[in-house]
């Protein structure tokens, strides 16, 4: 597969939300980073240092148990390749099972592909947004 193949079989295997699927689009070992200054923060314990494919699945998993799926949404509005490097650009859409407030992050992804498997996956979003919605507060 090409890297754009890679990242729209990524992308519709998250939206589908089988954890083990979209885990093995990753190698065995991958580079993960998120905008989180605030690792280890309570309200998103999913927030973490990840390498394996194992931690894929349970940052999927996790990320699914603490919202409400079908209340949930992704809008892609670009996928830029360049070998293979990807950024794909969007808003989430999510609802916090917890506290059932709802919030929308801007966001930005930026994948590797190797061989056909992920090797990068660095994540940006609206943290702030994220940590008030989880923690069921207008302070993080």
């Amino acid at each position: 597969m090409t890297t754009y193949d890679t990242v729209q079989e990524l992308l519709r295997r998250i939206g589908e939300g089988d954890v083990e699927r979209i885990a093995e689009l990753f190698a065995e070992k991958s580079d993960w980073r998120f905008n989180w200054p605030a690792e280890g923060h309570p309200s998103v314990p999913w927030i973490r240092p990840r390498s394996s494919r194992s931690d894929v699945a349970e940052h999927f998993r996790m990320l699914g148990s603490y919202h409400v799926p079908e209340l949930n949404g992704t809008t892609v509005t670009r996928i830029l390749v360049d070998g293979d490097d990807a950024v794909v650009l969007g808003d989430i859409s999510q609802t916090v099972a917890a506290t059932g407030l709802s919030y929308t992050s801007p966001f930005a992804l930026h994948l590797t592909v190797t061989d056909g498997l992920i090797t990068r996956y660095h994540i940006y979003e609206d943290s702030l947004t994220v940590a008030r919605a989880h923690s069921g507060s207008a302070t993080a």
